[in-house]
């Protein structure tokens, strides 16, 4: 057993490859056994990464060497508390979802790649996992690829004549943004000969005034943007979020951008540091465009007639939110920025999760199809408002939680006039929700036919309540929060 655990930071990224190969030959023999497959491998996942929290938390960072090959020289995984936080959150995720998918897909899928999209679905989770947990930036971008790969099929899987331009726009500007990174990576490479984090951390700040290091900070940093869509490179995201099947929308909303977040937050803080960022005025930059991100999300939400389209736009401002506890580099600005990972998975994954409910059931899109739903599907439009009220930031809830410690960084930062960004997004944000929640339970029923099984709604319902549990229980995942931030901004973390 000593070995098993021992070798549990590989086995988080092997297990859900070797399924997601495996899954075809499955298939073959009977065509239940994929969906099982990813529930079983991404459960075991979520138990994996509890336990590499719970050691990294107890006992420090823990460090795992490929192969036995001491870094920098071989590949090193590491788990401290941030990787160990966000894994906990992607993983969680998969599984959720991983229960959610065999419902929908059957309408969305077709039939002759329901197996193909279990593979490629497993594929998606191997590399996000594999972003978080690598020690290494080429490794990095190794795992960026095989994410981004996997998500441009399993988004070109869906049985809209749409998802395929998504997925092609998606795939154009993802390798614009891949090719940004890895040219970053060979910059670092050339002036430091290595590829370790830890490695570069501690060489790169004897040549901070090299015009290379400069250079590959800004390729790092634009690159990451892209896949992070952070506005005003958010264009590749709404037609992804509202043309993909559900439960890849649900997956992608809930961990992509947020695993996206975590490398961008990585780079900055950890391979180069704090006083780096600061020396190049990185973070008035980014304040500039998260806070344009956080009111243009929210305004162009509004316009919106179509419910996946809201959402995604919606994304396009709450990815704002992450990025503006990086921008003010504080440490309570940072804790509400790495909270918001796990607080925006939750509440964005929930809605989804709902859309694509009421999508199989109803097959409605249209917002105005949704009037009267809350009386022919109490429990599913009781988790849209819970989760609606969390991206509102109602008091009680995750929402609440991150605008708060973002509120209070940006104030003890100097900079009081977020304030009114966050308070403005909030009221804009209540806009687009309150009319679709008046609609459900206070609008004339639409003429619509209920179809299909409710299992879909058990995922659904515990995802939602999460959102009132971790915004009652706040000190849990806050703990873990404030001190990755603290560990980040006293020099590291890796």
């Amino acid at each position: 057993m000593s070995i098993i655990t021992s070798n549990f930071p590989v086995l988080l990224v092997i297990t859900p490859l070797i399924v997601a190969v495996c899954i075809p030959l499955l298939g073959r023999i009977n065509k239940r056994i994929p969906p099982v497959a990813a529930v079983v491998s991404t459960a075991f996942t979520l138990m994996v990464s509890i336990i590499l929290l719970s050691t990294a938390l107890d006992s420090g960072p823990i460090s795992y060497w490929l192969g036995n090959w001491a870094p920098p020289w071989g590949i090193e995984y590491v788990v401290d508390t941030l990787s160990g936080f966000v894994l906990v959150v992607v993983a969680f995720m998969a599984l959720m979802v991983a229960l959610y998918t065999p419902g929908t897909i059957r309408d969305e899928v077709p039939n002759d790649k329901e197996t193909t999209f279990y593979s490629l679905y497993m594929l998606l989770v191997a590399g996000l996992l594999g972003i978080v947990i690598t020690g290494d930036v080429f490794n990095m971008y190794v795992f960026i690829e095989i994410s981004s790969l996997a998500g441009y099929a399993l988004i070109a899987s869906g049985k809209k004549r749409e998802a395929l331009t998504a997925s092609f726009n998606y795939l154009i500007l993802g390798t614009v943004g891949a090719t940004f990174f890895i040219i970053g990576v060979g910059l670092l490479y050339m002036v430091t000969g290595t590829l370790n984090m830890a490695d570069l951390a501690s060489r790169l700040p004897e040549i901070y005034d090299s015009k290379v290091v400069l250079t590959a900070f800004a390729f790092f940093s634009v690159g990451l943007s892209l896949k992070l869509a952070l506005f005003p490179l958010h264009i590749w995201l709404p037609k992804v979020y509202t043309n993909a099947p559900s439960a890849v929308s649900s997956l992608m909303a809930a961990t992509g951008t947020k695993v996206a977040a975590y490398a961008l937050i990585r780079i900055t803080l950890s391979v180069f540091d704090v006083e780096f960022s600061r020396s190049v005025d990185f973070g008035s930059i980014l304040l500039v465009l998260s806070c344009a991100a956080i009111i243009a999300g929210s305004v162009l939400a509004i316009s919106q007639t179509n419910i996946k389209m809201m959402l995604a736009y919606s994304s396009v401002g709450q990815v704002g939110y992450i990025v503006l506890g990086l921008a003010l580099l504080n440490e309570t600005a940072l804790t509400g920025s790495l909270i918001h990972i796990l607080n925006h998975a939750l509440m964005k994954g929930a809605l989804f999760m709902v859309v694509g409910i009421i999508v199989f059931r109803t097959g409605v899109e249209e917002i105005s199809g949704l009037r009267g739903l809350g009386r022919c599907m109490p429990f599913t439009m009781a988790a849209f408002t819970i989760a609606s009220l969390s991206m509102i930031g109602v008091p009680l809830t995750v929402g609440f939680i991150s605008k708060w410690y973002l509120a209070v960084g940006a104030v003890e930062a100097g900079m009081w006039y977020v304030v009114p960004v966050i308070l403005v997004s909030s009221v804009l944000t209540a806009v687009y929700f309150w009319r679709i929640v008046e609609g459900i339970y206070f609008g004339k029923a639409a003429n619509v036919t209920l179809k299909g099984p409710t299992g879909l709604l058990v995922p659904t319902m515990i995802v939602a309540a999460l959102c009132v549990v971790f915004g009652v229980a706040a000190s849990v995942p806050v703990s873990v929060a404030r001190l990755a931030a603290s560990a980040l901004l006293g020099g590291g973390g890796m």
